[in-house]
């Protein structure tokens, strides 16, 4: 069994991080369709369903600071822009591979 530090003014669980970076609705989401490979920003949005312009942008404004999704302007006129996974993205997938076994195992466990 693990044995964690005793727990102190400020220490946080090692898993928060990675749940920062899975934070909200969408980021997940984003990462699972870029998985598959670079997106124009309405394709990802068609294949999103729900999201608005406005949120899915800014997501994907944020999960490019943190460094997980990678903006290529073409610099066409019209805009030609595409949305990808960097490294640091692609890494997690495991994560949600993980979380993905975990919701059908108790979607399973759920039906008796």
């Amino acid at each position: 069994m693990t044995q964690f530090p005793a727990v102190q003014h400020g220490w946080h669980c090692p898993a928060e991080r990675t749940l920062d970076f899975l934070s909200g609705k969408w980021r997940p989401m984003v990462i699972f369709w870029l998985l598959e490979g670079p997106l124009r920003f309405n394709e990802l949005q068609r294949r999103l369903g729900a999201v608005t312009h406005r949120t899915l942008a800014k997501t994907l404004r944020e999960m490019e600071a943190d460094g997980l999704v990678e903006r290529r302007d073409y610099g066409e006129i019209p805009p030609r822009v595409d949305y990808s996974l960097t490294a640091r993205g692609v890494s997690l997938k495991p994560v949600l591979m993980a979380m993905e076994e975990w919701a059908q195992t108790d979607a399973e466990d759920s039906r008796g």
